[in-house]
């Protein structure tokens, strides 16, 4: 390629170039609103008394169990 045509391509790229920034400066782009606050916690506190005979059901059920733990798997499906 000869020097004419080099510097007629890089004129033509950059006259390109100036036409889509000008176009773009008048692109408005709305930002999303974050929130601040955190929700789905629950508040600690004693917590409910559970029905001995339903635990000791849930523990005669379960196939491996270690004393007070049910041992289960995950992420097996």
């Amino acid at each position: 390629m000869d020097e004419i045509k080099r510097e007629k391509v890089a004129k033509e790229a950059k006259e390109i170039l100036d036409k889509f920034s000008h176009m773009i400066e008048a692109v408005k782009i709305k930002t999303a609103e974050k929130k601040a606050e955190l929700g789905g916690f629950r508040e600690e506190g004693e917590g409910k008394i559970c029905d001995a005979d339903f635990r000791a059901r849930m523990f005669e059920n379960a196939p491996e169990k270690d004393e007070d733990y049910i041992i289960a798997e995950k992420k097996t499906w």
